[in-house]
């Protein structure tokens, strides 16, 4: 009798420690910076060959992440017992051929933006940057033409690349059979286009597209500026265009995804996603003998942080449920996220918020750079957790980078769902930024790992903060997507 009243006190005294723990403290007991490493040595690892949607080593890494979750306590997709949602897509090889022949020369720096196997052997004529007023005076019906990348005054690769819907839809009002566009910019920023546009391109499914044709958009790099010496004594020239070897086919990923109920009866209705893609570029151009494009910082290291989060809450569960979705196919177009979002495990009323974290790299670690901070009612949560482990939270500081739309937040925001992204500390996209992001420098041997264990905490208990808040956070007045939140829970 006295030994069980004796348990009886021991384990009531140990159920009162717990329940004093601050969430400080809980967050200190969880997070583990040999563990972060650890994490990200593995996904970053050559081994797993940066990733790529679609890949053999992406479904291994997405193994490991559920099994991750399982080890923890999370639980597996409602009503079944997985942890992965199958992500079906659409996927269009690269070209194995693209050339563009212009007079007595042959360009090879050649990207194929609509993926469509090409063999024309015309005219083609210069329309400036090809805006409308470019082609007032000119025939270019049943021909090709040449545009310069962006505008007169913007020539911002990614600026352009926003424009090619416009020029596109222009083109072939006009009557021409496709546009090749110019650009003049240096090997390092090419690689990284090339990679992409010739990459394999992919989308979801079930997502409505045009109708295929055989309009055609290449950006060819006139670094030697060949094209532009043609053209400076004519405004038609001959040309061939080769494009050839694209191939479709349907391919199947998946998002992992896991769930921990709250603990109030009423606040555990509402669930804060936790969010992170999985995915990188893969393997491309070979630098200094390097081809594996091993994305630590983007996005390893946005993965891991969430992990984190769901060996915290399965720990000490907070007040509103949490759900924990590891995204792949961002690096395609944000793939995971919108599949997810038309095909939600949990109805996406009740998603009441999305902490998602993504990363380019950084420049300040003395920083957690929000991209989006300004934009919740949750602000000052996540201002006061990175403060309680040294760090400063400041906004968007790149506005023009557009990051905000550029990360896989930007599908649950277009719902209505709050959504802002905690990213590494930078204060400018800079060169220190550009050295590592889609390059195969970034390996984990280059992260500092004193810094990430003061931004992991700092991300595990903002978690904290937000679910455990009395008010249920929403977007600030006035947000772009404060109207779809208002629509989406009927405020």
């Amino acid at each position: 009798m006295k030994k069980s009243l004796f348990l009886a006190l021991v384990l009531s005294f140990i159920g009162s420690v717990f329940a004093q723990q601050t969430d400080v403290q809980k967050v200190e007991s969880t997070v583990s910076k040999s563990e972060i490493e650890g994490h990200i040595y593995f996904l970053a690892s050559d081994e797993l060959k940066g990733r790529q949607t679609g890949s053999p080593e992406n479904k291994i890494a997405a193994l490991y992440l559920a099994n991750m979750l399982r080890s923890y306590g999370v639980k597996p997709i409602p009503e079944t017992d997985s942890y992965l949602q199958t992500v079906e897509l659409k996927k269009t090889s690269g070209a194995s051929k693209a050339i563009l022949k212009i007079g007595n020369f042959e360009l090879s720096k050649v990207a194929s933006i609509t993926k469509t196997n090409t063999n024309y052997k015309g005219k083609a004529v210069f329309v400036n940057y090809g805006l409308e007023e470019d082609y007032k005076k000119v025939d270019v019906k049943g021909k090709y033409v040449f545009t310069y990348v962006g505008t007169k005054d913007n020539n911002d690769m990614r600026y352009a690349f926003s424009l090619i819907p416009k020029k596109t839809e222009l083109a072939k009002k006009n009557g021409a059979l496709g546009i090749i566009e110019i650009s003049n910019i240096d090997d390092n920023i090419w690689g990284r286009v090339d990679h992409y546009f010739n990459g394999d391109q992919m989308k979801v499914s079930d997502k409505e597209s045009a109708s295929d044709d055989n309009f055609a958009y290449l950006l060819v790099n006139d670094n030697k500026e060949q094209i532009s010496e043609v053209l400076k004594s004519k405004n038609e020239t001959d040309v061939e265009v080769t494009v050839e070897g694209i191939q479709k086919s349907t391919i199947y990923s998946q998002n992992v995804v896991g769930v921990i109920e709250g603990t109030d009866a009423k606040l555990k209705n509402e669930y804060i996603i936790y969010s992170a893609h999985y995915d990188h570029v893969g393997i491309g151009k070979p630098v200094e003998n390097d081809s594996i494009y091993n994305g630590a910082r983007d996005n390893a290291v946005g993965t891991v942080t969430v992990l984190s989060a769901a060996k915290n809450i399965a720990k000490y569960p907070t007040k509103r449920s949490a759900l924990f979705i590891l995204f792949t196919g961002e690096e395609k177009g944000l793939l995971g996220s919108e599949w997810y979002v038309e095909h939600p495990v949990v109805p996406l009323d009740k998603m009441v918020y999305c902490f998602n974290s993504d990363n380019g790299g950084y420049n300040d670690t003395s920083l957690a750079t929000i991209i989006g901070l300004n934009r919740t009612t949750a602000k000052e949560d996540i201002i006061s957790s990175v403060a309680a482990f040294g760090l400063k939270a400041i906004d968007d500081p790149a506005p023009e980078q557009g990051l905000f739309d550029r990360s896989d937040n930007v599908n649950f925001a277009a719902k209505g769902i709050p959504a802002p992204t905690f990213s590494l500390g930078f204060t400018a996209f800079d060169e220190e930024i550009t050295k590592y992001y889609h390059q195969v420098t970034d390996n984990p041997d280059s992260v500092d790992y004193d810094y990430l264990f003061k931004f992991f905490k700092s991300y595990v208990l903002a978690c904290r903060k937000i679910a455990d808040n009395p008010k249920t956070p929403f977007w600030v007045e006035g947000d772009k997507y404060y109207d779809a939140g208002k629509k989406l829970y009927k405020k």
